[in-house]
């Protein structure tokens, strides 16, 4: 039983895309490890960039930095 977990960052991801990425794994699964779809479970959890950090900052920080970086140029 394969059970895979996908952490992104809560970017106002649609429901959409979380199907496709759902679909599209347990395809791979299924394609390269001849896993059962029936048995393959994806969790998305989906984290505030206000909890997700890297470079010594926040997500939001992060990413309020980059765009005024590229606003100035």
């Amino acid at each position: 039983m394969p059970f895979v977990n996908v952490v992104v960052t809560r970017d106002g991801i649609t429901r959409e895309q979380k199907a496709q990425v759902i679909r599209e794994i347990t395809e791979t699964l299924q394609r390269v490890l001849d896993k059962r779809p029936d048995l393959t479970h994806i969790v998305i959890d989906e984290v505030d960039t206000d909890n997700w950090g890297y470079a010594g900052m926040t997500s939001t920080e992060y990413r309020k930095q980059r765009a005024a970086e590229q606003s100035s140029r």
